[in-house]
């Protein structure tokens, strides 16, 4: 008999919701359907170097070295997925719940079991459809590093487990993924600073596209009242709008945020090609090599 061992990681539980319904309106379809998510689940695991333990019907485990890929994983999945959906009909959608926990798992072969992947399996019923719920465990590591918000919903009772397992749900981004009031517990204690970077701009980036926005409408203002037949301030202003930019870039998480970053510093030096126009279009270059850059970003992340 191969002898067991055990080991601290980050467990990754997904299912479908309504599958039973799914199925019996048209099995072929759905079974169509369930393979193609799976595949680019299982794609998108293996890019944040995870890997799928196990599937059974609807459902999937994988285990992560790191809890911020986990999470990263799990938001790519449900972008991914969601653009899967659209173009299918509103009741036929395939829409997989996901839970991420950080705990210590016994390790059998190829196979995770213990309080760990139970806690992950608790978490992944809890979660609405279309959207991830995490442990504390895991939101302590990833808070500050993806850039994502969160809701906290209070302790999940769970079997084998004397107390309720704090738990949140992650805010993609429109807010889909929010738990229903009915799975948040009335003992639930005041939320952390929720961190709201993927759900639009927080106040404090609000402030600053306010703040540059009245100093750019300023220094246009100037340049036309000391009119000398020069726009000088639209050099001033093209370097606010990208501050303004990078600033917006930090706090997105649809897009890869250095791919975009570096599309943003290209749209900047067209603009000075364009505002110091000689007849000569020598941004081809600089673009050219940032292209390179974006390129070999996209490739390193498939």
């Amino acid at each position: 008999m191969s002898e067991t061992r055990r080991k601290l990681t980050t467990i990754f539980c997904a299912d479908v919701q309504d599958y039973t319904r799914l199925m019996g309106a048209d099995e072929e379809g759905t079974l169509a359907a369930l393979k193609r998510c799976r595949e680019a689940m299982a794609h998108l695991i293996a890019s944040h170097g995870g890997r799928v333990v196990n599937t059974w019907g609807d459902g999937l485990i994988a285990d992560f070295p790191s809890v911020v890929e986990a999470v990263r994983a799990a938001v790519d999945i449900q972008n991914e997925l969601a653009g899967f959906n659209a173009g299918r009909p509103s009741d036929g959608r395939m829409l997989f719940r996901i839970g991420i926990n950080l705990g210590d798992v016994i390790v059998d072969g190829d196979d995770i079991y213990g309080d760990g992947v139970n806690i992950a399996a608790r978490l992944q019923t809890s979660a609405a459809p279309g959207g991830i719920v995490i442990s504390s465990t895991v939101y302590d590591q990833v808070r500050n590093k993806v850039a994502v918000g969160f809701e906290f919903l209070g302790p999940l009772m769970v079997k084998n487990v004397e107390e309720g397992v704090p738990s949140y749900a992650v805010r993609i981004g429109d807010g889909s993924d929010e738990v229903p009031p009915a799975e948040r517990t009335a003992a639930a204690r005041p939320p952390p600073a929720s961190v709201m970077a993927g759900s639009g701009p927080a106040p404090g980036g609000r402030r600053l596209f306010a703040v540059l926005g009245v100093i750019a409408a300023v220094l246009i203002v100037i340049n036309l009242l000391l009119w000398q037949g020069v726009f000088w301030a639209r050099f001033p202003v093209l370097a606010l709008a990208v501050i303004a930019a990078l600033a917006w870039n930090r706090g997105q998480s649809r897009f890869d945020r250095k791919i975009a970053a570096l599309a943003i510093v290209a749209l900047g030096i067209i603009g000075i090609n364009l505002f110091t126009w000689e007849g000569r279009f020598w941004a081809v270059w600089p673009i050219l090599g940032l292209a390179a850059a974006m390129g070999l970003r996209w490739a390193m992340r498939r």
